[in-house]
């Protein structure tokens, strides 16, 4: 049974949140003269929808993607039951405020998933839905309570094509406990929602095994349709245009009259339903569509008794219940200031109660205890944690000539035949090119993951292959299609699963390396959310030479530093792929440790995700190397291959597949020119943010701050002249110069690539050793290299 406190809430979230809005664009001094926003009828049109769910369907274990235009609702919902102050409503927008759109690491409030960028905060959900499952089948999770994995759409979200590939994937997983609730106001920024669209679409959803519900009739609506004349009215309401109901929405209940007397005529009995009517109550019975009725949004909820995938397609009116609902340009538009002085009034808010959380209720009293038994917020904030995993030493032999991206296949398939919790909490997965990655002896160990176990068709009729490609609950290698949003979203969703079901996992997703480009916004969300996952991009650059310009990366180094909450490598060795991935299993875990401005010159590091750049061109390794400054620096972006001596002339700095020809170049270099030194870089981006936040440091009056990429350039001349060298835009490595003042030429790829051998490639995009060679020649006086 409902409570009748549910209108209540509704109204109050109605007011709390649109005067938050009006107060950051009204009231609130500007320092920049600049439109603050907030969106105001995207919020309107969504507020029965959200208490509906929030106070009356939800339960603890369950997770809410919130629409990004409806933050408001959802901070003043957060405000109304003690999670949200004062201050951060008061500064919404503002620095430090309630922030524009939900977000897990910037607000305050129990947020579940960061939304913003439109149609991320849908798809997450289903990949959430299926990392829950991967959880509860694991012996470590069988406790773990199935909660619904919710996203709140604005309908103009249904553009976005992520949706989509999300659908097919779900549908390949068996995808269950999700709910899609839309928001189907037929508005978006710049028009209304075609016609006949949502048929389309329901036909999409249910080829991919949704339930779809329609909630397109409020209470009000649904018992004027059973008076004498109502289905002449449904009717009219069932034919009538987008764009004609928005507009007689913004005019009111006597041009609704007018409207309706002139399509329907004299009819007798709907023209005495119409004229029992006020004009206010026949605006009120027509804005009463089902998504604006929260009566009945929670009886539709409550009405879903299976674990089914389920699509709510809920009819609103954009601005619902406010002087701008249904007008074209709502989107961005704001209450003026007389028009919300008016809607003040109407509200019943007294002035200098409008931040009062329950102004108006009459009975404050009864509504608190309501809200101390809502089965959502019961039990307080749902941030999980889990235990720190020991991480097993990982060692390689180097003894040979070996491929980082072999080395990364051994590593794991290593962990593979070993016990421990680390091993059992990884999970893999990779967009079709699992067995191409060198993934394929891990998943022939530890199976692929199905809630449903399945034969390997090619095992029980005995045909010889390399994959034994198992399905079983007890899998884990998630195997997708070659969608990289889909990629990035799942390794988002299972790298957030220590805090959102309280069991850490190890997410480690591969892909080529070109394609990251692919998943770049998926990527960007799960970072912003903090998620912790590995991302191994191989084989990347011109090094995958036969291949030809389309599959052959340049800009990803630049990706790698650029981009927040994502430490960033690519090492040349397989001995230093085995520290780093050690260190990355333990950094992978790290939460909330330490200052993000001091990353990497300080070692109380906050943590993050990792991406691993690495090649399928073999080299020959140095050997076994284990001391201390190796092992630290390879962590912490670069160590000395060869140490420059007092009078060096020339350093090479190499990051990544070219290191052979760096070396190659160094030794002939040396016969020429004396003390020549070769500076491994394992990490542009980590020697890069260590010397920026030093430099932020000591500005700051710490004078003892100094990078290790200061420290690796102390000894160096003045005179000395420095080559960077890298398969990847030459940007990756130029700032080095400027570390110390010593003069930096650049060496990389800047232009798309083209079939041929490796050595045809790296003689065209000159980072060959002869090429390394001849811009020394340039750089610096001295005997000519025979």
């Amino acid at each position: 049974m409902q409570s009748p406190h549910l209108k209540t809430i509704e109204q109050r979230l109605l007011w709390l949140s649109h005067w938050m809005i009006h107060n950051a664009n009204h009231i609130r001094p500007k320092a920049d003269g600049i439109k603050v926003g907030g969106h105001q009828a995207s919020s309107a049109s969504m507020v029965s929808i959200m208490t509906a769910l929030y106070f009356s369907a939800l339960r603890p274990e369950d997770r809410v993607a919130v629409k990004p235009h409806a933050s408001p609702i959802f901070h003043a919902m957060q405000y109304l039951m003690g999670n949200q102050t004062r201050e951060k409503m008061e500064n919404f927008r503002g620095f430090s405020g309630v922030q524009s759109y939900p977000s897990r690491t910037k607000d305050i409030d129990d947020v579940d998933f960061s939304t913003g960028s439109v149609g991320l905060g849908v798809a997450i959900t289903s990949f959430t839905s299926l990392i829950q499952d991967y959880i509860k089948a694991k012996s470590w999770g069988q406790e773990q309570a199935l909660g619904r994995m919710v996203a709140l759409v604005g309908d103009a979200e249904l553009d976005e094509g992520n949706i989509y590939e999300c659908l097919q994937e779900g549908w390949k997983n068996d995808l269950r406990n999700c709910w899609w609730i839309i928001d189907y106001n037929r508005q978006s920024l710049d028009g209304i929602v075609r016609e006949g669209l949502f048929e389309r679409v329901e036909k999409i959803f249910d080829a991919f095994g949704w339930d779809v519900v329609r909630v397109k009739y409020g209470k009000l609506q649904r018992e004027a349709f059973d008076e004498a004349g109502g289905d002449k009215l449904k009717a009219w309401i069932d034919a009538c245009p987008n764009q004609d109901y928005s507009a007689l929405t913004f005019m009111g209940g006597a041009v609704w009259r007018k409207r309706l007397m002139d399509d329907l005529g004299d009819q007798g009995d709907v023209t005495a339903l119409i004229e029992r009517r006020s004009d206010d109550e026949l605006a009120a019975l027509m804005e009463n569509l089902g998504g604006n009725c929260v009566t009945t949004m929670a009886d539709v909820f409550a009405s879903i008794d299976h674990d089914r995938p389920t699509c709510f397609l809920a009819y609103t009116v954009k601005g619902w219940g406010t002087p701008i609902a249904g007008h074209k340009d709502n989107h961005g538009g704001l209450m003026n200031p007389t028009q919300m002085d008016a809607w003040q009034a109407h509200m019943g808010v007294a002035k200098g109660e409008e931040w009062e959380p329950f102004a108006t209720v009459e009975d404050t009293n009864a509504l608190k205890a309501f809200l101390k038994e809502v089965p959502f917020f019961a039990k307080g904030t749902r941030r999980y944690h889990d235990h720190k995993l020991s991480v097993p030493a990982i060692e390689m032999d180097s003894a040979r000539t070996l491929s980082t991206q072999a080395a990364f296949g051994k590593i794991l398939d290593t962990l593979s035949k070993g016990d421990s919790e680390l091993a059992a909490r990884i999970v893999t997965t990779s967009p079709d090119v699992t067995g191409t990655t060198n993934l394929g002896p891990w998943v022939n160990r530890r199976k692929l993951f199905a809630r449903t176990a399945q034969k390997d068709a090619f095992i029980e009729h005995r045909i010889p292959s390399t994959a034994k490609w198992v399905f079983d609950p007890e899998g884990q290698h998630i195997e997708l299609g070659i969608a990289e949003m889909n990629l990035f979203l799942l390794l988002g969703a299972a790298g957030l699963s220590h805090s959102l079901f309280g069991k850490r996992l190890i997410p480690i997703g591969t892909v080529y390396d070109p394609f990251v480009c692919r998943g770049l916004d998926a990527l960007n969300y799960a970072c912003y959310q903090d998620s912790r996952f590995m991302i191994v991009g191989t084989p990347s650059g011109v090094t995958l030479a036969p291949e030809g310009g389309a599959h052959q990366s340049v800009g990803t180094p630049l990706i790698g530093m650029s981009q927040d909450g994502l430490a960033a490598f690519e090492p040349a060795f397989a001995d230093e792929l085995a520290v780093i991935m050690e260190w990355a299993f333990d950094y992978m875990q790290r939460d909330g440790e330490g200052d993000p401005d001091e990353r990497t010159w300080l070692r109380d590091e906050t943590g993050g995700s990792v991406y691993l750049r690495l090649t399928t061109n073999p080299i020959e390794q140095p050997g076994k190397r284990a001391d201390d400054a190796f092992v630290q620096g390879a962590i912490d972006g670069g160590y000395w291959l060869r140490k420059p001596g007092p009078n060096c002339e020339i350093v090479i700095a190499y990051q990544g597949a070219v290191a052979s020809e760096a070396i190659k170049a160094a030794g002939a270099i040396a016969e020429a020119r004396r003390d020549i030194g070769v500076l491994a870089v394992t990490s542009a981006d980590r020697l890069n943010a260590g010397w920026t936040a030093a430099q932020r440091a000591r500005s700051r009056g710490n004078e003892k701050a100094i990078s290790h990429v200061e420290h690796l350039m102390d000894d160096l001349p003045e005179h000395c002249k420095i080559v960077t060298v890298i398969d990847g835009h030459p940007a990756t490595l130029a700032w080095l110069g400027g570390v110390a003042g010593h003069r930096t030429i650049s060496l990389g790829i800047e232009h798309f690539g083209q079939t041929g051998t490796i050595g045809d490639l790296y003689h065209h995009h000159g980072i060959d050793a002869a090429s390394i060679i001849e811009k020394v020649e340039g750089l610096s006086a001295g005997r000519r290299i025979r």
